[in-house]
């Protein structure tokens, strides 16, 4: 079998065409390719008179190597064998517990109930209660403002948006990943898209079939279940209090993989009251920016505009700030919508979704920007959550209540003056915008450097600052504010048998590097029961 890559096709070519275009690349005859197979596929749009896709396939021809002796080379390579890395089978004397259903739990569970481990997957789910708590003593000690009113309330269970699987890790386990979705429901298109797409209206099924292969492996879901502290003793953990619909309980585990996610605020202000190290992380702000999608389709396919091959559109925009700061597009979702992501009540936060066909009539982005431990206002390991928080509040307010969310035009915005009167774009958020000023809700520089990048990003991207285009706010959970520490073994610092996992330990940026790492940490704790 042999590699190919860099072969262009035309938008619309079919399969039957590839055996052709194999063999005029290895110029051979069509008869001698035996079988040709997709590896991956991406759009190639820098000449918008010529718009093309770019394959890499592997194909099957006669006399292999006696080709491949007197190819020049680049031309074809053998195909590498591909596979993940051995999952070892270790008994572990006490069930292990993996805390939250996101990227990072699902498959840390997985691999564990593939290795026969018997792993306890704690889903905490929409039903449990909401238990915000007081955080005056916390503010105490941080010296936060107490009339700032801070409650740090809980996520629900882990969340997968809408399944974008495109990442810059190098995680021998990604192709483990993508065949895991597939045989679970998930489109086969995303083991070879370039940038690998499931939907939201897929992804719920998908997810429901992952959690089936758990408890088929001999794995456990407790549904509705919240972490509320940990048990331990001579800094190792002995066990989670958990408290679920059958009331509440220790159970009693070596090893606790927590896959809580960035916006678990209550359980990580626990743990931290529990002496959890904790140390603040950069993450970044901002807004989500919508346009109508045909506008991105003419910018970036010209002509081929429409096309249905190449299907709705996307973009990636950065632009370096004077600040050092930094301005980019994350989480773009073409043909999709603004979505409410809010996990408490008297706050606003903006999320990005698609269906699988990605046949909206806008398409949107967060645009964010950079901050730090500078901005927090507070050397407190928690105190980004404050910042998050009180944006979040802002948000609400300057949205009227309701979790309606404030609204800007860019035309408004970049002119620094309020909206009053939306233009032609009409806005995809539910339960619905207020025209407003995002000065209100944000803070100076994260105003500033928006205003500084978007007409550089209008040059990268024609339309991209049109006056009509929608910036809609708070995005604040791009990525969690604080990292777990943890040493060589897996474990966080200081606490034995306390695996920091995904997202919300300041691991992960995406599904797919939460997945990874929620795998790889499972193999680590697998691979030193091998050596016991």
């Amino acid at each position: 079998m042999l590699r190919i890559g860099n072969l262009t096709m035309p938008p619309d070519y079919t399969p039957a065409d590839l055996p052709s275009a194999v063999a005029a690349r290895l110029r051979i005859p069509a008869k001698d390719v035996l079988s040709v197979r997709l590896v991956r596929r991406s759009v190639d749009a820098r000449d918008k008179a010529d718009v093309h896709f770019v394959l890499t396939v592997d194909a099957e021809v006669r006399g292999e190597h006696a080709l491949l002796n007197r190819l020049k080379p680049g031309i074809a390579s053998p195909a590498p064998r591909e596979g993940h890395p051995a999952i070892p089978a270790a008994r572990l004397p006490r069930r292990p517990v993996v805390v939250g259903a996101g990227p990072a739990g699902l498959f840390c569970a997985l691999i564990l109930a593939m290795a026969g481990a018997r792993p306890i997957l704690v889903e905490r789910g929409k039903a449990v209660e909401d238990r915000t708590r007081d955080v005056r003593a916390l503010q105490t000690e941080a010296r936060l403002d107490p009339e700032s009113n801070v409650q740090f309330g809980e996520g629900g269970a882990g969340a997968f948006s809408d399944g974008k699987l495109t990442t810059g890790t190098k995680s021998p386990w990604q192709r483990f990943v993508l065949e895991t979705f597939v045989r679970n429901g998930a489109p086969e298109e995303i083991l070879w898209l370039a940038k690998p797409h499931i939907g939201t209206d897929r992804l719920k099924g998908t997810i429901a079939s992952l959690r089936g292969e758990i408890l088929s492996l001999g794995g456990e879901v407790r549904f509705s279940t919240r972490l509320t502290r940990l048990e331990t003793c001579t800094g190792a953990v002995t066990g989670v209090h958990l408290e679920g619909p059958e009331g509440a309980g220790l159970l009693e585990t070596d090893h606790v993989f927590l896959c809580i996610g960035h916006s678990a605020r209550d359980t990580l202000q626990q743990l931290f009251l529990d002496g959890v190290r904790m140390v603040q992380k950069p993450f970044a702000m901002g807004v989500r920016i919508e346009h109508p999608q045909a506008l991105i389709d003419r910018a970036q396919y010209g002509r081929f505009a429409g096309h249905p091959a190449l299907g709705a559109a996307e973009y990636k925009l950065n632009v370096h700030t004077p600040d050092g700061r930094g301005v980019y597009s994350f989480c773009m979702c073409p043909g999709g919508e603004v979505i409410a992501s809010a996990s408490q009540e008297g706050g606003v936060v903006t999320n990005g979704m698609s269906l699988h066909a990605r046949d909206g009539v806008n398409a949107n982005a967060a645009l964010l920007v950079g901050v730090g431990p500078a901005d927090f206002g507070d050397d407190h390991p928690l105190a980004g959550f404050v910042l998050q928080r009180r944006i979040e509040k802002a948000a609400f307010r300057a949205g009227g209540g309701g979790f309606r969310a404030p609204v800007q035009t860019v035309g408004d915005f970049l002119a620094d003056r309020e909206t009053r009167v939306l233009g032609s774009v009409e806005p995809t958020y539910r339960p619905g915008v207020t025209p407003a000023d995002l000065r209100a809700v944000l803070p100076d520089a994260v105003i500033r450097d928006l205003r500084y990048a978007l007409p550089r990003m209008n040059g990268m991207l024609n339309g991209f600052a049109h006056p009509d285009a929608l910036l809609t706010g708070a995005e604040t959970r791009s990525s969690s504010p604080v990292r777990l520490p943890r040493g060589q073994n897996g474990c966080a610092v200081g606490l034995a048998g306390l695996y920091p996992c995904g997202e919300g330990a300041g691991y992960a940026g995406g599904i797919m590097s939460a997945a990874t790492d929620g795998i790889e940490a499972a193999v680590r704790l697998l691979h030193q029961c091998e050596t016991l």
